[in-house]
């Protein structure tokens, strides 16, 4: 099964460089790293979710968003490798539409707050769509996994409507934005 790491500290990027998965030796501030750091950054950050007491289908949905993202983070540190693919986006517009299915329509800005998994979760979308950001960057420069993009675009999307409902889970309702004009009353 692969390489095993058995020894933690190699000294080998000590002087600011980093090992690829193909071998490769870049700058750890490259960024082609950044964009890999960010998504498993994100990755830890659904880790906080899952801390917490969760329903059993925002569980299960966000462990198989690890493993994702675990694999999204090979694409990244492996130039041409390709693990997603155009079903696992479809698996989450899947999962968004079917917890989306029961919640009521946005007529307010929901600002990123709530109980702790909520806000970990809001967390997660703003890291989610950095990682966008960062690998929308990198596909200007090397070729990218269009699966890859289409991916992260959706992720945020979902931690958006999970945040909602674990809003209700937690608090029984989000916490709206409220205008300048009606906060100066």
């Amino acid at each position: 099964m692969g390489h095993r790491l058995s020894k933690i500290y190699t000294r080998t990027g000590d002087k600011g460089e980093t090992g690829l998965g193909d071998g490769t030796r870049i700058n750890k501030d490259s960024l082609r790293v950044e964009t890999f750091g960010t998504v498993d950054e994100l990755n830890s950050i659904i880790g906080m979710i899952l801390a917490h007491e969760l329903p059993q289908t925002i569980r299960k949905c966000l462990e198989n968003v690890q493993h994702d993202l675990f694999d999204l983070g090979g694409e990244f540190s492996i130039p041409g490798y390709k693990t997603l693919r155009d079903s696992d986006v479809s698996r989450l517009e899947a999962r968004l539409d079917e917890l989306n299915a029961d919640l009521p329509p946005l007529k307010e800005f929901i600002l990123p707050a709530g109980g702790h998994a909520t806000s970990h979760c809001h967390l997660a979308r703003t890291v989610c769509r950095r990682a966008e950001r960062r690998a929308t960057t990198l596909a200007k420069k090397e070729n990218i996994n269009p699966a890859a993009m289409a991916y992260l675009n959706r992720l945020s999307d979902l931690l958006f409507v999970i945040a909602r409902v674990l809003a209700r889970v937690e608090n029984g309702e989000e916490v709206l934005w409220n205008r300048k004009e009606a906060r100066d009353k």
